[in-house]
């Protein structure tokens, strides 16, 4: 059977004003990411392709590939290639054929993610770099039922450790504005999570527990979104940044060397 697209609050929209405070996040590692690669890159986790138009026209080639298909025209590019399939393995992608692979807010999703990790030191030439986000476990305000695991920074350094000869171990942090909008959102989560009283969330099958955090997730956003507009709306990529990896980063963002 065809795996059909899900519309659901995990994948982020770039045109749904509710997502901007993710949105923006994601930008940042894009534009990053962008400033290091060339050559020829593999993307792991295209999305909704809103990543193609930042880092392509930096690179030889552009190889982006994702479970659904997405919603990019690949013949706008001179230089990229878009493939559907489900991973690991890496099954089209020769041994030693790219300089770079980037995947962003993927790896949680990976039950095995000894084999991804093992794939894309197949793929990767000598010298060759994985640049990887993922959400920083300690920062995590519920039980996400889209994700495998959650990792934080001495996990993630753990695992990557095993597969590359060196691991550079950042973090993307925000600045009060952000801060700001985060603990509305804390504590918005809280009363949604009194809520469940039977605790339902931390013992639930995660497949059971989807479609209700798919709901509260999307109607959380938009409340805070119309009770907070300005805030919303007006978190931009600059508000967040790069720097050493602690317990009170959004996301790890992680660079490791084959």
């Amino acid at each position: 059977m065809k795996d059909k697209p899900i519309h659901t609050a995990e994948r982020v929209s770039h045109s749904d004003p509710s997502d901007n405070y993710v949105f923006q996040r994601s930008l940042l590692a894009y534009h990053r990411a962008a400033e290091m690669v060339r050559g020829d890159v593999l993307e792991i986790g295209t999305g909704s392709g809103y990543g193609v138009e930042i880092i392509a026209p930096k690179v030889g080639t552009y190889t982006t590939i994702d479970k659904y298909d997405c919603h990019i025209d690949p013949t706008q590019y001179r230089n990229v290639e878009f493939l559907r399939m489900k991973v690991p393995p890496l099954s089209t992608i020769e041994v030693a054929s790219v300089d770079f692979v980037v995947s962003f807010q993927v790896i949680e999703h990976i039950a095995d993610d000894f084999a991804l990790m093992a794939e894309v030191v197949r793929v990767l030439r000598p010298g060759g770099r994985l640049i990887l986000t993922t959400p920083n476990k300690p920062m995590s305000l519920t039980r996400n039922p889209w994700h495998v695991r959650e990792y934080s920074a001495d996990e993630l350094t753990n695992l990557l450790s095993g597969y590359f000869s060196e691991v550079q171990a950042l973090g993307v942090f925000g600045n009060q504005k952000v801060m700001d909008y985060y603990e509305k959102n804390r504590r918005s989560v809280e009363k949604y999570a009194a809520l469940d009283v039977l605790r339902l969330r931390e013992w639930l099958p995660r497949r059971l527990l989807r479609l209700p955090y798919d709901i509260h997730n999307r109607l959380n956003r938009r409340r805070l979104l119309i009770a907070n507009r300005t805030l919303t709306g007006g978190i931009t990529m600059d508000d967040y940044r790069l720097a050493p990896v602690n317990d009170e980063c959004f996301d790890l963002f992680f660079i490791a060397t084959k």
